[in-house]
């Protein structure tokens, strides 16, 4: 399959007091369509940042991100924040949901933030039909704090899967879920992937998910060194 996003020599600095704690330092990748690529590493070695450059939310001191061959440098601030809403989903692992809405309201904000075109009855639809493919099609009035933690995580993912992104971006997306909802999800996002061709930049310490994955990259010193996910992928 043909690459969707690619980032070259990608390198990011942070201030620490007169110094600067380099986080990524050259890290190169590519991301095929339809793909489930993992990427895993110690903690501290630049993978969360590196998922905010791919997604925009961060610029790198010096390399590139392209998305379909666009080059994301090029796009001025407002142009970034429209690809984003549009074109990316994302999953953290503290869901950041808004508490005092519901389930419903939750997922329909990207649509919402976006402006997206279509009739409010047919957004509306396509929220219920995401909540529903989760797993909580019976859960829609509920608001956040009557959710479990596995269930906020799923409603983040549909929310993430709004507006149709072209890439899904998680991070750590069971990191804070016990084993046997972990599993959940993991099962649930791999049949995303699969049934939707929804192609997935994880990052995760989860080897159960990993497993799961057509790739596995490993980040170590900021920099990336690639493994395949399992046989033949």
């Amino acid at each position: 399959m043909p690459n969707i996003l690619v980032g070259t020599d990608i390198v990011k600095t942070y201030p620490v007091g007169r110094k600067r704690l380099s986080v990524l330092n050259g890290a190169s990748l590519s991301v095929r369509r339809a793909e489930m690529l993992v990427i895993m590493g110690s903690s501290g070695v630049g993978k969360s940042t590196l998922l905010n450059i791919l997604g925009t939310l961060d610029r790198p001191d010096t390399g590139r991100v392209f998305f379909d061959d666009r080059n994301m440098a090029s796009l001025s601030d407002a142009e970034r924040s429209r690809f984003r809403n549009r074109e990316i989903g994302f999953v953290f692992q503290f869901y950041h949901l808004l508490a005092d809405f519901s389930a419903l309201e939750n997922v329909l904000m990207p649509a919402k933030i976006g402006r997206s075109g279509g009739a409010k009855s047919s957004l509306k639809a396509r929220a219920v039909e995401l909540l529903g493919r989760v797993g909580l099609g019976e859960r829609l009035r509920h608001r956040v704090q009557q959710l479990s933690g596995g269930e906020q995580q799923r409603v983040a993912i549909a929310r993430a899967l709004m507006n149709k992104p072209r890439v899904l971006l998680a991070d750590e997306p069971t990191g804070n879920l016990d084993t046997a909802t972990s599993e959940g999800i993991h099962e649930m996002l791999r049949a995303i992937n699969q049934q939707q061709r929804q192609t997935m930049v994880i990052v995760t310490h989860d080897e159960g998910l990993a497993a799961m994955a057509d790739r596995v990259l490993h980040m170590v010193d900021g920099v990336i060194e690639g493994a395949p996910g399992r046989p033949g992928a």
